[in-house]
């Protein structure tokens, strides 16, 4: 079926690519602040388009200015969380991936983990990143994408390693990158055993949300950084409890049908913003528009030629929603006609509505000339000689005694059945009137049928040479 309901399956393949668009975009930057501001930008566009329909200009104009501004400030203010999202490694999640709800981290493991290294006087650094990206703001370590676990977080922070001088990234339950070097903070009002750990804790927590701890190699005391604020950590379940706050506890089960219903939900969302758009453009105010279109012959025979056409171009009257037809283009209209049918000769062909080719939303009202007088032949090359066509008269007491015409013979191509018929060619009307000497004249050909053409446009016009002499009287 080419249409359904009215709409034409490049409707339907225009929403559903959008649509899914759309839907990728909420599936990347759910939960982020992006998001967030995503939507501001979607409510700001459905109240200009309110604004537009009641008639008031200067306010769906600002609104217009805002949602350009707000455009800007995402990928300025924001653009190291959207880079976080938008560096994957994974190709398919990217495209098409549906993520599950992330695994929570692992915060027992962690505390355990921590405290250990704080009796043994480990020095450790351990990142817990929120939503807003880290690029930009650390400098990239190693990438590790290993599971979690007390031992391997132990090991890593130990002397011996050669990156335990870096910060650990925890993201969900695997450790996505050690060796991280962060940004120190410039603050005065530090305590004086802060060292380069901790400044740096403070540094990253000065620009980004995410929670960093600290284990001093010195005191082997814990310390916690979130935002401006720093905890001392004296207490196991305090400690689990901020990480919590943050994080997320410990889970190994997921709620796939609340998240099956939420993506649900925001598949539905997404098609009908994505309808409702398609809807506002094709079933808007309907406008007229004229365009003439150079009409195009498709032969299947390769050995058929169109010699002549009454109308090389066709005027359509289209219409259709103000918004397409003011994006409608000349490029994107075709008239192709099909010559199967036609016989060698002269033919009337109909320019039908299916010969027209547009865009998905806009009709053709009229078609102005509905039918075409089309020659259509297999092409003939043949040698004619050419004949100077003399009109008036000399004086008379004059007589033409020679004329030499060059080039004698020309090369002509035209339809096999038109040629057939055709001997001679003529030059134009050349005068005779009020020529008193011998000379020379530069003739045009004429092509009769006008479907004949010269093969070299350089032998177009002719040289005509001609003698005059005095008529001899004869004495009575």
């Amino acid at each position: 079926m080419g249409q359904f309901f009215g709409i034409g399956w490049q409707n339907v393949l225009d929403i559903a690519l959008n649509t899914y668009i759309l839907f990728r975009l909420y599936v990347l930057f759910r939960g982020t602040n992006v998001m967030r501001v995503l939507l501001t930008m979607a409510l700001l566009l459905v109240f200009r388009q309110v604004a537009l329909s009641m008639g008031l200009i200067i306010t769906s104009w600002v609104m217009q200015g805002v949602i350009a501004v707000a455009a800007l400030v995402i990928i300025i203010v924001f653009r190291n969380e959207i880079s976080s999202v938008l560096k994957t490694k994974d190709f398919k999640s990217f495209f098409w991936g549906i993520p599950r709800h992330q695994l929570k981290t692992p915060v027992g493991i962690i505390v355990e983990s921590v405290y250990e290294m704080a009796r043994k006087k480990v020095g450790a650094l351990i990142v817990l990143p929120l939503s807003k990206g880290m690029e930009g703001v650390v400098q990239e370590g190693i990438t590790w994408q290993g599971k979690l676990s007390k031992e391997m977080l132990i090991s890593i922070f130990w002397p011996d390693n050669p990156v335990h001088d870096g910060a650990v990234m925890i993201q969900g339950d695997r450790i996505t990158e050690v060796g991280v070097i962060l940004p120190l903070s410039n603050r005065t009002d530090l305590p004086s055993s802060f060292g380069t750990r901790h400044r740096a804790a403070v540094g990253l927590a000065e620009q980004t949300d995410a929670m960093v701890i600290v284990v001093s190699e010195e005191r082997g005391k814990i310390t916690l950084v979130k935002d401006k604020q720093i905890y001392d950590i004296n207490d196991s379940s305090i400690f689990e409890k901020l990480l919590i706050e943050h994080a997320g506890g410990d889970t190994s089960t997921v709620d796939i049908k609340k998240q099956t219903r939420e993506l649900a939900v925001a598949a539905t969302i997404c098609l009908a913003c994505v309808t409702g758009l398609w809807l506002s453009f094709s079933r808007g105010v309907e406008a007229l528009a004229t365009h003439d279109v150079p009409v195009e012959f498709i032969s299947p025979d390769q050995k058929m030629a169109v010699f002549s056409s009454s109308a090389s171009s066709v005027r359509l009257l289209l219409s259709g929603s103000r918004p397409l037809i003011r994006s409608l283009t000349p490029d994107r209209i075709n008239i192709k006609i099909n010559l199967t049918n036609v016989e060698p000769g002269t033919n009337n062909l109909l320019v039908s509505r299916h010969a027209v080719k547009l865009p998905p939303g806009i009709t053709i009202k009229n078609i102005e000339p509905s039918e075409l007088e089309v020659t259509v032949d297999v092409p003939l090359k043949k040698m004619l000689p050419v004949q100077p066509y003399w009109t008036g008269r000399l004086s008379s007491d004059l007589i033409m005694t020679h004329a030499q015409i060059s080039p004698e013979k020309i090369h002509v191509i035209g339809p096999a059945q038109a040629l057939k018929k055709i001997d001679t060619l003529f030059t134009a009307p050349l005068s005779l009137d009020g020529i008193t000497e011998s000379g020379s004249l530069t003739a045009g050909i004429v092509m009769n049928p006008a479907t004949i053409r010269i093969e070299d446009n350089k032998q177009g016009r002719v040289q005509v040479e001609y003698t005059i002499q005095k008529r001899e009287t004869v004495s009575p």
